[in-house]
């Protein structure tokens, strides 16, 4: 049975970013000021030092509803026990990722194209990350800003909720669910922060301030 998820606010934690407060530290203290979903992204830890990390975030998460989610790396995704394994077009074929951590963890799969987001199969993805909207230094291989009239082309084309990609901060929490996002991810604006958890909660009230 795969878990239940909320992508609103989904924290993508970066390890050159996080170094001063520590990525364990960064996402409680995300967590406490309403993230939902905390990816561990590190492409240059090797996946000993994922599995490390990951068990210490799987501790701190334990009890909040907040996912874990592991970037690519499928063998530390299924060693920690994580909630589930992001990929990016060009780590893995969808169907391997999905035979290899079985029926019970979630699989989110990046987007860069409305062709991409209909070619999506909904049997074996749970949730796509659009964009990117914006360039973003976090990210050096990201492919052609889309902006968000391109985020909207290809949240309407996927067949599974999607998540807003690519620089986006506070500022743009309404322009992400006006095209049609369920949620938006962040890095700089919450990993690196002096206060986490008062970024987070900044953007989780504009988040909440939506739906009212």
């Amino acid at each position: 049975m795969k878990p239940a998820f909320d992508l609103s606010l989904y924290l993508v934690l970066d390890p050159g970013l996080c170094a001063g407060i520590g990525m364990v530290d960064t996402a409680r203290r995300a967590i406490a000021g309403g993230a939902t979903m905390v990816q561990l992204r590190d492409k240059t830890g090797g996946t000993a030092a994922m599995v490390e990390t990951g068990r210490a975030l799987k501790r701190a998460l334990a009890g909040s509803g907040a996912r874990l989610i592991v970037n690519d790396d499928v063998e530390a995704a299924v060693a920690i026990g994580a909630d589930g394994l992001h990929i990016g077009q060009g780590d893995m074929a969808v169907a391997e990722a999905r035979a290899r951590i079985g029926a019970g963890m979630l699989l989110g799969l990046s987007v860069e194209s409305p062709g991409l987001a209909a070619a999506v199969d909904p049997a074996l993805v749970d949730y796509v990350g659009a964009g990117p909207v914006f360039a973003t230094p976090t990210k050096q291989d990201h492919k052609r800003p889309v902006g968000f009239d391109g985020l909207a082309a290809q949240v309407a084309a996927s067949p599974v909720p999607a998540v807003a990609i690519g620089g986006l901060k506070r500022q743009h929490i309404a322009q992400a669910f006006a095209a049609g996002a369920q949620g938006i991810a962040v890095v700089s604006a919450i990993c690196g922060q002096p206060d986490p958890q008062s970024a987070a909660q900044a953007m989780r009230e504009g988040i909440d301030a939506l739906s009212r």
